[in-house]
């Protein structure tokens, strides 16, 4: 299987290298060919004269088996227009793979339940999966800009049936492998396309009778995540609100550090922690590579279709969280924290024994 490698900016190259220790460690247990390939995105092309996602880039992420993404963002880049900045590199290399269907898993692993600021007896067992829509609504809509006299500015919501009945149907599909509960999130009260929304899920969901189906409004679905993760399985929601609502559930979890995801479509898919490129923590050696390892779970067992390696990998985080080993974002007071190369290494050498 080839994999395509994109370090990007801030500490994604740490997370990176920690993922990559961790994916070599499960393919000489379990027998995998892996090879990888690396290429620059975001700040790191840009500042090589490249722009934000250069065409051998994109040229080597269609013809891999998966690309494997740390980060993109630089704040001195700012300062360029919109087009031309790190975070369109990574929107146009999801439009670019087709990418529609974010996969982003937040559980509460034990012995972290009071890392987050939540009260532990509320969001022990957390275990919920958030599928988001990722290449339509606000984020892509058309028309979009700022008035030339700086007065207003425009961006468009829209999305068609076909969107929704894809992104829903992977969601359900999800969910007939976990506890068979799906919650649509919309706001449908407000929105024509949250009404739309609705109505699509709402008929796709008598091809699933095995799967309970709820509806949400997003700002009640906001609340009963901060006050009864527990409640959900599976969450299917648009681009923008599952934005939002992934990354409260990073709070829920602990850290977002901790955090990964998948985004799949019709080709190679594209696999990266949550967190963003924390450019104050890049090159200390101190990031959390618990996210980033997740999302190499995620490869091995979407792409790969090797569920055995992927519980691996998530066995042997759980297994050195529950060891008491802890980076810089979930050190309780009073314990030094780990770096994130040994956090890394521990994972790995569990992968490796185990």
């Amino acid at each position: 299987m080839k994999i395509l490698l994109l370090p990007g900016d801030g500490i994604g190259p740490e997370v990176v290298d920690a993922a990559r220790a961790v994916l070599d460690a499960a393919a000489a247990r379990f027998g995998l060919d892996l090879t990888y390939e690396t290429r620059a995105i975001g700040g790191a092309a840009i500042k090589a004269g490249l722009g934000p996602l250069p065409d051998d880039t994109l040229d080597a992420a269609l013809k891999s088996d998966a690309v494997f993404l740390g980060a993109v963002g630089t704040p001195d880049l700012d300062h360029l227009p919109r087009a031309e900045r790190a975070e369109a590199g990574l929107l146009r290399l999801r439009q670019a793979l087709g990418v529609f269907a974010n996969l982003r898993p937040a559980r509460v692993w034990p012995g972290l339940e009071g890392a987050g600021p939540f009260r532990p007896e509320r969001i022990a067992g957390a275990d919920m999966l958030i599928v988001r829509e990722l290449t339509g609504g606000l984020y892509f809509g058309e028309p979009r800009g700022i008035a030339a006299d700086g007065q207003s500015a425009v961006n468009t919501l829209r999305y068609s049936a076909g969107e929704i009945e894809r992104v829903a149907r992977v969601a359900f599909e999800a969910a007939r492998g976990r506890r068979r509960h799906l919650t649509s999130v919309d706001k449908a009260n407000v929105l024509e396309t949250s009404q739309l929304w609705r109505q699509v899920v709402t008929r796709l969901g008598a091809e699933y009778p095995d799967v309970r189906l709820e509806h949400q409004y997003v700002d009640a679905a906001a609340m009963l995540i901060a006050l009864d993760p527990t409640r959900f399985d599976v969450i299917v929601t648009e681009n923008l609100f599952g934005d939002i609502l992934s990354d409260e559930a990073g709070a829920v979890a602990g850290s977002l550090g901790l955090l990964p995801s998948a985004s799949l479509g019709a080709g190679p898919a594209l696999y990266e922690p949550v967190h963003g490129s924390a450019p104050a923590l890049a090159g200390r050696d101190v990031a959390n590579p618990i996210g980033a390892i997740a999302s190499a779970a995620m490869l091995l067992r979407h792409t790969a279709r090797h569920e055995a390696a992927a519980a691996a990998i998530e066995a042997a985080i759980g297994a050195t969280i529950a060891e008491g080993l802890r980076t810089a974002d979930l050190a309780e007071p009073g314990r030094d924290p780990v770096s994130c190369s040994r956090l890394a290494r521990r994972i790995a050498e569990r992968v490796a024994a185990a």
